[in-house]
């Protein structure tokens, strides 16, 4: 299974819509897990101007909102899309709020989470996979795999292949550079 197998939930005129990440292949995408009140929720500007600057050449952020950081996300699929394209005036794609770790996480989560450990080294593909499973299960892995906090980011090439994770604290200013050399 590569990420363009991957289908995820959008709110569209008040329906979720079943998207296939294959739509985004041959893209350059940054897969974040967003907050709307958090500290780091002024980020939006900064990842706004990445993609307005770069979505010409390829690149597409793709926003999933997740409330499992301290309940920083709270509100309805509705409110958090009117927060953000009025505060922060953004355009590109947000879809329905995920879990990306515990029992309910996001299979798009696993996926990266897997496919970066194993690119890392940080154990083989499979045992990021057990990683992954073992987190749905207790929710705590016990392994650096998890996600930490909101703004977590996921860098994926052209070919669908995950090949940076950055930092919460990282910003959309600071992974530029990498986001260009995929373009």
């Amino acid at each position: 299974m590569g990420i363009y197998d991957i289908k995820v939930l959008k709110r569209e005129n008040m329906q979720d819509v079943e998207v296939s990440l294959e739509q985004y292949k041959g893209q350059v995408l940054l897969v974040v897990n967003t907050a709307t009140g958090c500290g780091l929720t002024p980020q939006y500007e900064a990842l706004e101007g990445l993609y307005r600057k770069h979505k010409d050449a390829g690149l597409v952020v793709l926003d999933f909102p997740c409330n499992q950081f301290m309940e920083q996300a709270k509100g309805n699929d509705e409110e958090i899309n009117t927060f953000c394209t009025m505060k922060y005036d953004t355009t590109f794609p947000r879809f329905k709020k995920i879990d990306v770790n515990g029992p309910n996480e996001a299979p798009l989560y696993t996926f990266l989470k897997s496919a970066i450990a194993k690119r890392e080294g940080s154990g083989s593909f499979l045992m990021g996979i057990v990683i992954s499973l073992t987190s749905k299960i207790n929710g705590k892995s016990g392994a650096d795999n998890d996600v930490k906090w909101n703004f977590e980011k996921f860098l994926v090439d052209r070919q669908g292949n995950v090949v940076k994770r950055f930092a919460p604290t990282v910003t959309p200013a600071q992974i530029e550079s990498a986001i260009v050399e995929l373009l």
